[in-house]
């Protein structure tokens, strides 16, 4: 699935500058009516090594009221951590009745990461894909809307984006990075795993390819307002009231 993925999806700078306004304004009215309406949202990114994630929640959260909205930073679990169930420090940051949640990196990093270097095995990846598919489910049927967005670049490009790393920026987690780009299909087998057992109707994985950034940057703020947008209606808010300009399916420029 992923490998088919096309890496020419491009869209110029000047192209994303001209669409930005006014899926920053849709961004906006959307988070607006959230609030009012009670309706939490979760927007959870992953994806490879240097495929962009910091930059892509960078271009969504300009769009959003700061005081509506948190990103967490997922790290590998604390000693003190370990005391609980392992989704435990999730639940501790989904997000109150009204607001955004943005994670960079989720609780995918259990499967997509300690499957791969440790110390997961098979049998705890099993159980852990079980217990997403139950906490998205729990949120999904409590009406969170969920965001799932997999940035994806292909090994070359990955390889590529390592040494201009390395080269401008010396000693920033290097050695894992390398290690995953010449371990690549081990990594892409366990990603197209638990991409096609927690794709779900109710809880669907959007595949972004990241190697245009300007690309990138659209689609993950498309994919974020059509979800809130959907959210609203399933809750019989009537989009048409918060601006036809604000909220429009699509914006005047066509996608690329």
């Amino acid at each position: 699935m992923l490998e088919s993925i096309d890496p020419s999806k491009k869209l110029k700078h000047k192209e994303w500058d001209e669409r930005r306004e006014l899926l920053y304004r849709r961004l906006k009215a959307l988070q607006t009516a959230a609030c009012r309406a009670g309706m939490p949202v979760i927007v959870l990114f992953e994806s490879w090594d240097v495929a962009g994630k910091g930059p892509s929640i960078a271009a969504l959260t300009q769009a959003l009221d700061p005081r509506g909205f948190k990103a967490w930073p997922i790290r590998p679990a604390q000693a003190h951590e370990l005391n609980y169930p392992w989704l435990w420090r999730f639940w501790l940051k989904l997000p109150p009745r009204g607001e955004i949640a943005i994670f960079d990196r989720s609780w995918y990093r259990r499967p997509l990461v300690e499957r791969i270097e440790g110390p997961l095995s098979e049998d705890e990846c099993r159980l852990a894909l079980r217990d997403i598919v139950d906490l998205e489910r729990t949120l999904t049927d409590d009406r969170y809307v969920l965001v799932k967005i997999w940035l994806h670049i292909g090994q070359d490009e990955q390889r590529r984006r390592l040494r201009l790393r390395a080269k401008h920026a010396p000693g920033t987690r290097q050695a894992r990075s390398f290690d995953q780009n010449r371990r690549y299909e081990a990594y892409l087998l366990a990603a197209e795993e638990t991409l096609a057992r927690t794709g779900s109707g109710w809880a669907p994985w959007t595949v972004v390819e990241a190697t245009d950034p300007f690309y990138a940057w659209w689609q993950v703020c498309e994919t974020t307002a059509a979800a809130m947008a959907d959210g609203l209606q399933a809750r019989g808010i009537d989009l048409d009231r918060l601006g036809e300009q604000a909220l429009g399916a699509e914006d005047a420029a066509g996608a690329p």
